[in-house]
This record gives structure tokens, C-alpha cells and sequence, in this order.
């Protein structure tokens, strides 16, 4: 998928349970954006929540969909809770639910939005289009919108529906078919959309329809927001009682022995010093580290990697000497992966012991490990 920075490894990312989450203000992601709609560079925004973590569990296709995005935030102050648990600055969430408001509510870009709706239930795209261009400022403006019922990703993808999107010369596109049939709808058809920005936001749709509220601030903050969504559009309901019964078995099984090995590290080693070593094997460039690989190390592990990045080789990470990966270093990981793939090259590892294969899948991406 193309991306607005050629180099994925700048982005701060840290892996939470195998998601690739960016610690990001809002105004950096605007500032992505209008880069974007000035380059008609395709940008891809996903915004993690409960139910995201939850899916990405099970469902191997919508978990590439996330780390293919071009920048993944923190949608659920559960993420938040998490993120903090395991020592990452992640300070607040930025919803895409806020992210939408904002840039309805002041000029946030260089120039106003152009938006084009695609999904919702009957007749929200339609409402809430006539809603957006109500608006006295006009600050964001709805150029079209489809509401394609409830048919396959194919049915959804036919050349028809893609020129009408395309012919409307907008700038972002919202998405809302669900999570999954969304991500996989923008993932299906990202070569043939021509509008730069393009995201899922799947309450959004109803909340410019006013077909339903969305919760006070008050409740939002606290995290409580769900409890305003079940009063709201009571079968969600089922979907918060599956997500949440994981979500208590991801804290109690991965994500506390991942704050406590943690923990045991800064305290145990606090000069965590990491020694990289490159050599060409081949069809591969090979990079052996040695020591910790943890967020101290990221700039030296950058700087590597770009190195091993200016040939046409795949990349092979050896961790025959590797002591401890923590989940920015799993991040960054995940970056390289996503770039070597952008240009038709692997990332593989070698020399796994099985406490490191332990910390893998712990971190949600045993996917890295070698088949067996």
C-alpha cells in the first residue's frame, strides 16, 4: 500500500497485543492529512478500539489490514489503560469520532474538506451528507455518498461503484461497513481509489444522521462511553460482552506478565546496551543483535535498518543473542516488516529460543515466527 512517508520506521509506534499504535497527537495526524490531499498521496488512517484488539485476535486478514495502515491511533481508552500498563507514553486516545468533530469545527487543513460517504445503514450516508452541507462555515463539505446495502466486499467493489467514488474528486473518504468488512473493503480496493485520505469511522455516519447521540463528554472520558452506545443502540450489547470477556483474558494472560517482565528488566539490567551486526548472506541482509532490544535502542536499530533497507535484499533479524524485546522494538519491527513488503521483500527471524518465542507471541505477533 502506498504511504505519505516513504520511511514507516520514523513513525512512533509501539505494538499493543500485535496492533501497531501510534503515539500521535491530533494535530500531527492533520498535519498528515493535508500533506496527503496536497500530494494525492494515498493515506490510510485506522483507529484502534476494544473491538479492533478483539478481532485482530482471531482474524488474521483484518490484523494486516491494521498494519498496513499509514497511521493507527488509539481509538478506546482501553488501549489507553493497556498502553500504560505497559510503560508506553501514550497519554490520551485520539478517537475518529473526535478526529471527524475537529475537523468540522475549525480549519484545521490548509483548505477546506472535500468528503465522500460510502456505507451506513438506509439512509444515513444521505442524511448525513445533507446535514454536512448545512452547515453555515462549510468548512467540510460532502461531494457524494453511496449507501450499498449489506452485499459482499465484491458486490461492493464493482467498477461502477469505484468511478462513482473517483468522478467525485474528494478529498477523504468515510467509510462505514463495520470493522471488518470495512478494513477489508479499503484494503480490497486501495489501488483503484483515487481520493487521497480514506478511513473507516463507523459511528460516525449515524452521529451526522442523528440517528444516534453520542455520549457526553463526561462518560467518554472516564472510558464509559459503551454504556452510552448500549442505551443508544441496545445490540451492541453483545458484541461489549464478548469483547470485554477477552479483553479480561488478554489482561490477565498477556498483558500483566508483559508489564512484569518489564518491569524486571528496567530494574534488573538498567544499562541495556544493544550491539548490531550486519553481514550479506546471499539473497538476505542479515542483522544479529545482540543484548536488549528496547526502546533506548530504537535510534541505533533505525539507523541499521535503514542501512539494510538501501539494497534489494530481504532482511533476516538474528536473535540467537538477543536478551529481551520490548514492544516498541516489536513496533519498530512491524515497520520494517511493512516496508520490505511495500517493495516486494520478506522480513524473517532466525534463532528464536523459546523465551523469545514466549515474548513474541505474548506481544500478538507469533505471526513473525518462523513455521515450524
Amino acid at each position: 500500500m502506498g504511504v505519505i512517508n516513504p520511511d514507516p520506521l520514523s513513525r512512533d509506534v509501539y505494538c499493543i497485543l500485535g496492533l501497531p499504535i501510534d503515539v500521535i497527537e491530533m494535530p500531527a495526524v492533520f498535519r498528515q492529512i493535508d500533506v496527503a490531499i496536497a500530494n494525492a498521496t494515498p493515506f490510510l488512517i485506522s483507529t484502534a478500539n476494544v473491538n479492533f484488539l478483539v478481532l485482530s485476535q482471531f482474524d488474521r486478514d483484518f490484523a494486516e489490514s491494521l498494519l498496513l495502515s499509514d497511521v493507527c491511533t488509539a481509538d478506546g481508552m482501553p488501549i489507553v489503560w493497556i498502553a500504560r500498563l505497559l510503560g508506553i507514553p501514550l497519554k490520551h486516545r485520539v478517537a475518529g469520532s473526535d478526529m471527524f468533530e475537529a475537523l468540522k469545527s475549525e480549519q484545521r487543513l490548509s483548505r477546506p474538506l472535500k468528503l465522500f460517504l460510502f456505507g451506513g445503514a438506509d439512509g444515513a450516508a444521505a442524511t448525513a451528507a445533507s446535514a454536512l452541507n448545512e452547515t453555515p462555515d462549510r468548512v467540510v463539505q460532502c461531494v457524494g455518498w453511496i449507501s450499498p446495502g449489506f452485499g459482499t466486499i465484491d458486490e461492493m467493489s464493482t467498477d461502477d461503484i469505484i468511478e462513482k467514488i473517483n468522478a467525485s474528486a474528494a478529498d477523504f473518504l468515510v467509510v462505514s461497513l463495520g470493522a471488518r468488512k470495512g478494513h477489508l473493503w479499503l484494503q480490497r480496493n486501495h489501488h483503484q481509489i483515487r481520493i487521497p485520505v480514506r478511513t473507516h469511522l463507523g459511528a460516525v455516519m449515524n452521529f451526522e444522521a442523528g440517528a444516534v447521540r453520542r455520549a457526553p463528554q463526561s462518560l467518554r472520558k472516564y472510558g464509559l462511553e459503551w454504556l452510552w452506545r448500549i442505551k443508544e443502540e441496545p445490540y451492541l450489547w453483545r458484541r461489549y460482552w464478548r469483547d470485554g470477556r477477552v479483553l479480561i483474558q488478554l489482561l490477565s494472560t498477556r498483558v500483566l506478565p508483559l508489564a512484569v517482565m518489564a518491569l524486571y528488566q528496567r530494574l534488573r539490567f538498567p544499562a541495556q546496551a544493544l550491539e548490531i551486526r550486519h553481514r550479506l548472506d546471499g539473497q538476505s541482509a542479515t542483522l544479529a543483535l545482540s543484548g536488549f532490544a528496547t526502546e533506548p535502542r530504537v535510534p541505533q536499530a533505525i539507523a541499521a535498518f535503514r542501512s539494510a533497507l538501501t539494497g534489494s535484499k530481504n532482511v533476516v533479524i538474528e536473535l540467537t543473542d538477543t536478551l529481551f524485546i520490548d514492544c516498541r522494538f516489536f513496533g519498530l519491527l512491524l515497520m520494517l516488516r511493512k516496508q520490505l513488503e511495500g517493495s516486494g521483500r520478506s522480513l524473517s527471524f532466525s534463532g528464536i529460543s523459546p523465551r523469545l518465542a514466549r515474548l513474541f507471541r505474548l506481544n500478538g505477533v507469533d505471526f513473525l515466527l518462523p513455521s515450524s
